[in-house]
């Protein structure tokens, strides 16, 4: 995969084809480096030099050599990828690598990853953005035994510098809808929008990756083997060259990536709650034409609709009680029990309301979406909302007592001998 040939302009300088075919990261053993750094470009040749330096100044000391600084550029029109032919001249630990037929963020991080020899895969933004000092504090966290290392712009340290509220609360909306709609993977951090991380090669070896848009890390939480997370504080810096390639598409892309994932992801009692919601919402309707419409009981909009709306959420509660996690509801009793269950089942499903009317606002109001689409976007991340709280809350079953741990693992080694 790696190559040696002339290219214009410069001298023999070392250059990476780029991959082509699934997006999957082959395993590796004796590797023989330990971290590979991607730096996907378009259009940095102002930075680009600037933070290579940055870079190897940050690496050597811990890794004494045994790094490389892959940059994957798409065929810049301001011929970035020449400024990092020049800049590999003199450090040879810098590969370049020039794709013309394939763009996209996400692509060129995993087509870098493809042709990474390092048992450690990175990733930095090429903007000068990300502090390249971080990168210490992150391969710590790998040296210590985190499967990913994560700059976060939300712990303790973090920052997003001087953004406006505006940009502040696209933000923060972005990663609200990210918890409704994807919660187990965009939970696991705080800054699940990082593009700024490491992750170790085995996590996501022969995993067949799928990004749409810019926000690889959530690929990689979806799709990875990923058993332990740290995260380290960074301060989100301006852009002091270039131009900024956040636009309205990207946060529709993100959107789009968050329902793949789900879909890639279900659940196999899913199928079952959201026909459940189906039911509901046809006896939500049907009463409030029954209890509004004049020439029926003719009943107050508003009257009409809180009583049409617990209807169906006791409708729901009944037949997921019974059919969707019919089996966890015998474990845990009847009677008493069903009525917290209950309980526990309308409360989280006011609260998915509630984050319904947030979510279309959001979406209609700031971002300016059609309405309609707007509002798919919403029932979608509503009822992933409901489904993963429900599941956790209202029909978690209760943790084992340690007695009953012991006296379990007693019986197996009983059975065993």
């Amino acid at each position: 995969m790696q190559v040696v040939r002339p290219v214009e302009g410069t001298r023999l300088a070392a250059v990476v084809e780029a991959p082509r075919g699934a997006l999957t990261v082959a395993a590796q053993h004796d590797a023989p480096v330990r971290l590979s750094l991607i730096v996907p470009t378009y259009n940095e040749s102002r930075n680009l030099e600037e933070l290579l330096r940055q870079l190897t100044a940050v690496l050597e000391p811990p890794l004494s050599g045994k790094y490389e600084i892959i940059v994957v550029d798409d065929d810049s029109p301001d011929r970035t990828w020449e400024v990092a032919m020049r800049v590999a001249e003199r450090l040879p630990m810098v590969r370049v690598m020039r794709r013309r037929g394939e763009k996209g963020l996400s692509t060129a991080v995993i087509r870098g990853w493809q042709a990474a020899r390092g048992e450690v895969l990175a990733v930095i933004d090429a903007d000068l953005q990300h502090p390249p000092e971080v990168l210490a504090r992150l391969w710590q966290s790998i040296e210590a035994g985190a499967d990913v290392a994560v700059a976060s712009r939300h712990v303790e340290g973090g920052g997003v510098s001087d953004w406006s509220a505006l940009r502040r609360g696209l933000s923060r909306g972005a990663q609200l809808l990210g918890l409704a709609v994807l919660p187990s993977v965009v939970g696991r951090v705080t800054d699940p929008m990082s593009g700024y991380f490491m992750v170790r090669r085995s996590a996501i070896a022969d995993a067949e990756m799928s990004p749409l848009g810019y926000k690889i890390l959530l690929e990689v939480l979806g799709r990875g083997r990923i058993r332990s997370i740290a995260e380290t504080g960074y301060v989100f810096r301006e852009r002091t060259a270039g131009e900024s390639k956040v636009t309205a598409r990207l946060y529709l892309d993100y959107l789009r990536h968050l329902v793949r994932l789900r879909l890639a992801t279900l659940p196999p009692r899913f199928p079952r709650f959201a026909v459940v919601g189906l039911t509901g919402v046809l006896v939500d309707m049907g009463l409030l034409f029954l209890l509004s419409d004049p020439h029926a009981l003719g009943w107050g909009l508003t009257r009409s609709k809180v009583f049409a709306a617990e209807a169906a959420i006791v409708n729901n509660f009944i037949w997921n009680d019974a059919w969707t996690f019919g089996d966890l509801a015998k474990k845990l009793g009847s009677g008493r029990a069903r009525l917290k269950r209950f309980a526990k089942f309308n409360l989280i499903c006011a609260m998915g309301l509630a984050l319904s009317v947030l979510l279309l606002a959001l979406q209609v109001d700031v971002l300016h979406l059609n309405r309609y689409l707007a509002n798919g976007v919403a029932i979608l991340a509503v009822t992933a909302w409901n489904f993963w709280m429900n599941k956790t809350f209202s029909w978690a079953l209760p943790a084992p007592s340690a007695p009953a741990v012991r006296a379990a693992v007693v019986s197996r080694r009983a059975a065993a001998t």
